[in-house]
This record gives C-alpha cells, structure tokens and sequence, in this order.
C-alpha cells in the first residue's frame, strides 16, 4: 500500500505556494490538447480535499476556452500554471507534476491523453484523481 503525504508545490517565482496529498507512486496524466500540448503540462488530479493552496491566491490570473469549464490559473508574477482546475474534475485540480518540490523524487508513470479528442475520451478521466 502507497500511503499518502503532503507534498509542496508552486510556481517558478514562489508566490504562488500550495500542498497536494498525493501517493508516492501515482500516474500523471500527459496531454496531447493544444493547450497541455504547447505548455507541456503532465498533471495529476488530486480530489479538492487533498488540494490546498498556501499562499498567492491574489497572484492568480485566469484564462479559460472552449467550454470554460476548465480554469486554467496563471502566476501573474512569472506565468507559470502550476495547477488549474479540470474540465474532467471540476471539483478537484490538476496539480502540474514538474511544479512539485520533489517532483523528480516520485514514482510517476506517464500516461498519454488523447485531449484533442476529448468530448471521445473525457469519459474515461471523469472523476478519475488519486482518490
């Protein structure tokens, strides 16, 4: 069994700070969509209870698309999204897996995301986090 701890996290700058409560061993979801495509976000979704943002809440700017269901957030100060929350699980967020502290420490397993193809494959990422 892979218990659960709580890992820190943020953006490149570090006023944007938060803590996920993830397994060490987790899969990371690698999405091929053109906005994951062309920041190169692989992500984890984590349900909202295992999610808490420390610090930099006001330093967040938002952009949405398409459905606007997804709320991609934004450091304000350097750009980077190091969480949003997901079309597929919008009660819970998609923690950015390289904006973890120890993000090369953990077991990951990459999985590819066919997100060009979503409204055929959203389905199967529905309420699919690391519950």
């Amino acid at each position: 069994m892979d218990l659960r701890k709580w890992y820190a996290g943020g953006c490149h700058c570090g006023a944007v700070r938060w803590e996920a409560e993830l397994p060490q061993t987790f899969e990371a979801e690698d999405c091929n969509c053109s906005m994951c495509a062309m920041s190169g976000n692989i992500h984890v979704i984590v349900p909202r209870g295992r999610f808490r943002l420390v610090q930099g809440a006001d330093n967040l700017t938002e952009y949405t698309f398409n459905t606007g269901a997804a709320k991609h957030r934004f450091c304000r100060t350097c750009g980077i999204k190091s969480f949003y929350v997901p079309r597929s699980n919008p009660d819970g967020f998609a923690v950015t897996w390289r904006c973890l502290d120890d993000w090369n420490t953990l077991r990951v397993t990459v999985t590819p995301f066919d997100g060009q193809n979503w409204e055929a494959n959203g389905a199967r990422l529905a309420h699919k986090s690391q519950d």
